[in-house]
């Protein structure tokens, strides 16, 4: 008797085909189906069956069809007696048994244990899985493990703690839709990858965010538990055949980049990542969120990435703004960009702690090519770089490099160890020469090893910009730029369990400012420097914003 063909074994597999479709539903009845039940109990299973047949779905009522016709009375799970002892493995009905049995040369069925029976059970239904490219769950202490490919549509919510193992794809034109207040947890080596097909909708509130965080106890946790997240889409970049690093360079499911600057890679709204980004291998890292080639459309704001063990955000080339966002103690840089980014910016809060990080932004154009088109061109007003003047690492605000422009204004660079500006290369000195790398309202406090060394001396060896003068440039090309003015930003700002970013009320950051564009993205009434509006009793991440240590 052949097991793949038998009918017994052939309703087993469909059963499990109808679980996985009615599992991937949005309608709530007909989601998180218990699979031993279908098999157990004849009615609930001639109902779903029933259901299946006048289902819209074409899917469904081809499943449902095959099963009217295999389906039969009673139990296919068989019991040793009316209570199972609890961890006692579950028994088939002998009938099913016989069809995943050992037939004998003379033509007879040799029973197998449970225990073999049950190992063959759960290697059919993980064939069945792969054959059909579907998600796997399953449920352990409240929490559901996922692994896999999501190829439809889903819902995840907040009744439930889903825990990523390995890399979690979103794929297939698939939307997934995150309630507020849901939790994802990432076990070692995982992440969420949304591919250029699929996207994500998770739009969380102040009051209830949705948190990716690391899947280890509580007071346990650490940069890098887990992989982070990874959102890639159609928009420009200027690498052919973009691949996104992270990921194995072999998997189509990393490419991105296309013609469509205004292609949506979803929503991320009141968002926080936590003690997520690993080395893949040597350069070659998932960051605390990724986004690549991701369009106009897109929406990121209110988001928090919190202890990233690589960069906080890293953006490869698209035009996606960024709105309301924290990076807090990044182990790399806090925002990194490359492949011609040339989104926009406003409220951006940078908190760097004592021993890690490097950069609070490192922003590259095109790493071959310096002058490749699409050319990295951010636009930031309204932001807050801190750093604690740390002793064990070399803190810099801005590493600009490899042909990137970018425009940077209203914003406040305090503490830094090492310097405020490193313009580097004969590419990005012509940009800031040209006008297309510019200052208009900064104000440096604190800086370098003594509190007041703005800019390293850059000699022989040091030299990386054939002897441009960052400093000379701030003074001498109209750039307006305020050395040594406090901010009188609390003490509390580079308290990385408690922060305070809010600057006092009679702050000379107040009267700083140039004008914020016109247009529906910017908030025009951000008429001061710096991400917080000084002496203001409320804040945009005020409920949401957490900075647990482990």
């Amino acid at each position: 008797m052949n097991a793949v063909t038998s009918p017994r074994a052939r309703l087993v597999e469909l059963l499990w085909q109808l679980k996985q479709t009615y599992d991937q539903q949005g309608d709530q009845k007909l989601r998180f189906i218990h699979f031993n039940t279908l098999l157990n109990n004849a009615n609930y299973r001639a109902e779903l069956i029933e259901t299946a047949r006048k289902s819209p779905d074409r899917r469904l009522q081809k499943i449902g069809e095959e099963l009217l016709h295999l389906n039969r009375d009673g139990s296919l799970l068989h019991k040793r007696s009316e209570g199972r002892i609890a961890g006692e493995p579950m028994m088939l009905n002998p009938d099913i048994a016989e069809t995943i049995g050992r037939q004998t040369p003379d033509g007879s069925v040799r029973r197998w244990t449970n225990g073999v029976i049950l190992g063959v059970f759960t290697i059919l239904l993980s064939v069945v899985i792969a054959l059909y490219g579907r998600t796997l769950y399953s449920t352990v202490k409240g929490e559901r493990i996922v692994s896999g490919t999501i190829a439809s549509d889903q819902t995840w919510d907040a009744d439930t703690v889903w825990v990523l193992q390995g890399k979690v794809y979103v794929d297939q034109g698939a939307t997934l839709t995150v309630m507020p207040g849901t939790v994802i947890k990432g076990q070692p080596g995982s992440a969420l990858v949304v591919t250029r097909s699929a996207g994500i909708h998770a739009r969380g509130s102040a009051r209830s965010p949705i948190v990716f965080t690391s899947a280890k106890p509580e007071g346990s946790r650490s940069a890098g538990d887990w992989g982070g997240l990874v959102l890639l889409g159609s928009a420009p970049v200027n690498v052919a055949g973009a691949h996104i690093e992270g990921l194995p360079e072999d998997d189509a499911r990393g490419a991105f980049g296309g013609s469509d600057p205004s292609h949506s890679c979803g929503v991320l709204s009141h968002v926080r990542v936590e003690f997520a980004g690993y080395e893949a291998y040597r350069d070659n890292e998932l960051n605390g969120i990724t986004l690549g080639g991701c369009g106009s459309d897109s929406i990121v704001e209110n988001v928090q990435v919190h202890r990233a063990l690589d960069d906080g955000i890293e953006v490869f080339g698209g035009t996606v703004d960024l709105r309301n966002i924290i990076i807090s103690g990044a182990g790399d840089d806090s925002l990194d960009w490359d492949m011609g980014w040339q989104g926009r910016v406003q409220f951006l809060i940078v908190q760097q702690h004592s021993a890690t990080g490097d950069n609070a932004f490192e922003g590259d154009n095109n790493s071959d090519d310096h002058d490749a088109s699409p050319r990295s061109n951010p636009v930031f007003y309204n932001v807050t770089l801190v750093s604690p003047r740390s002793h064990e690492k070399h803190h810099r605000a801005m590493t600009l490099r490899r042909g990137t422009a970018g425009s940077f204004n209203n914003m406040v660079i305090t503490g830094f160890s090492a310097e405020a500006v490193d313009i580097r290369d004969s590419s990005t000195v012509k940009q800031a020469l040209d006008g297309d790398l510019s200052f208009s309202s900064i104000v440096l406090h604190r800086i370098g090893s003594r509190g007041t060394g703005w800019f390293e001396k850059e000699t022989l060896a040091r030299d990386d910009d054939g002897n441009f003068s960052e400093r000379h440039f701030f003074e001498e090309y109209g750039t307006s730029i305020s050395f040594g003015v406090d901010p009188m930003l609390p003490a509390e700002a580079r308290d990385p369990l408690n922060p305070a970013f809010t600057p006092f009320n009679r702050s000379p950051l107040r009267n700083r400012s140039v004008p914020v564009p016109q247009g529906e993205f910017w908030d025009e009434g951000a008429n001061y420097v710096g991400a917080v509006r000084p002496g203001s009793a409320d804040t945009w991440f005020d409920g949401w914003a957490a900075f647990p240590a482990y």
